[in-house]
């Protein structure tokens, strides 16, 4: 006889994680076929981005050169208190000796009687004379005594102002490290992008990139703009000698360079020193906010936060190190926000 048994229902645990995976396959099915292929960035658009990572490279750079020139500064401090503080506890210990030496000669002469030294003296007038010093020995212990505590603060202030300034030193050093990561992966990241072109994209923007060094390094009318003086002309020959050195980040010379790095070598040539950062050379001369005022050898500074700086050339030209990948070049100081000059 057949069976009639009803067919066993799925439970309603089962339906549901059926019904869920069903539709999130259909879900992704739908995502799928809707979802836009990964747009690749034409040339033109890898550059406009890597021109700005190159930016915030230097915009970095200018800090980390800050922090650099601290460092340097504090070491320079530290090292000379040191310096002190060990010649200080030299004369401490001179002192010390001194003040035992005095202790020792009046034990040596006072655990006599007065009257029993003269009697045994074989010389009383000598002993009278001996008298007299040991009379005055109170007073110069006194004395030590004060010129050793004198010594000792000193010491003490010394050695703090030393401890603030290691710590300083190691805040300082963390703050280099920070703003060397960050220069680099802004570098690393305009790298990745420039990688996702084409061989033939990437020989056209290397092209771009000669023909810019070129023109700018070789065939610019300077006309004949007089220099802001002496030392400014001697500072912009100096510059001029480096034309198609690379840009380097933190580099100063002789020969590579960033862009304070190059203002603050040439004027070094010149005899004139001049601070390290952009920022800091901002305030070291008389501002000029007319183009038409610059002058030959004038520091030109760009961008709201001044992290860029150059030499004005002469007939709306900056001489400077432009950036990672460019060496340094003549450009036209529209092609970047003028913010005012410096006449050193």
């Amino acid at each position: 006889m057949a069976s009639h048994r009803r067919p066993k229902q799925p439970s309603r645990t089962r339906v549901t994680v059926l019904t869920t995976a069903a539709a999130a396959a259909v879900a992704l099915s739908a995502n799928a076929a809707n979802a836009a292929p990964s747009e690749k960035l034409g040339k033109d658009e890898v550059k406009a981005k890597v021109d700005k990572l190159y930016e915030q490279a230097e915009q970095a750079t200018e800090k980390y050169n800050g922090a650099k020139e601290k460092q340097q500064k504090l070491q320079k401090e530290i090292s000379t208190i040191q310096d002190n503080v060990a010649r200080g506890q030299q004369e401490l210990n001179k002192l010390r000796d001194g003040l035992g030496s005095l202790a020792t000669a009046q034990y040596r002469s006072g655990g006599i009687d007065s009257s029993v030294q003269l009697f045994l003296s074989s010389n009383p007038d000598d002993f009278l004379d001996k008298a007299s010093t040991l009379d005055q020995l109170s007073s110069q212990q006194v004395e030590a005594l004060k010129k050793i505590q004198d010594k000792q603060r000193e010491l003490a202030q010394e050695r703090a102002e030393a401890t603030d300034k290691l710590k300083d030193l190691a805040a300082t050093r963390t703050e280099l490290g920070n703003k060397k990561k960050e220069v680099q992966g802004k570098l690393a990241q305009a790298q990745k992008l420039l990688n996702t072109l084409t061989a033939k994209e990437k020989a056209a923007l290397a092209a771009e990139q000669a023909r810019a060094n070129r023109s700018s390094t070789e065939r610019v009318d300077l006309g004949d703009a007089p220099p802001a003086s002496d030392r400014a002309s001697a500072a912009f020959s100096a510059a001029q000698s480096k034309i198609g050195s690379p840009y380097v980040y933190g580099a100063s010379g002789p020969s590579s360079f960033d862009c304070s790095g190059l203002t603050s070598w040439s004027y070094a040539q010149a005899g004139v020193s001049i601070p390290r950062t952009s920022e800091a050379q901002a305030n070291i001369g008389t501002r000029i906010y007319s183009q038409s005022d610059l002058k030959v050898g004038d520091l030109v500074f760009f961008y709201g936060d001044l992290h860029h700086v150059g030499l004005y050339a002469g007939n709306g030209q900056v001489l400077h190190a432009p950036h990672t990948g460019a060496v340094v070049r003549y450009e036209a100081i529209g092609n970047m926000p003028f913010q005012f000059g410096v006449r050193v």
